[in-house]
């Protein structure tokens, strides 16, 4: 058995199956207006 990976099925691997999905940001980070506002109240 070899270390390192077979990479034989990398290089087979079609990308024309994957689906395009669309990324969303769950947890953007606060703006500074946001942080200042907390820090006030």
């Amino acid at each position: 058995m070899s270390d390192k990976p077979d990479m034989e099925e990398v290089t087979k691997f079609d990308k024309s199956k994957l689906k395009k999905t669309e990324t969303q940001e769950k947890n953007p980070l606060p703006t500074k207006e946001t942080i200042d506002q907390e820090k006030k109240g």
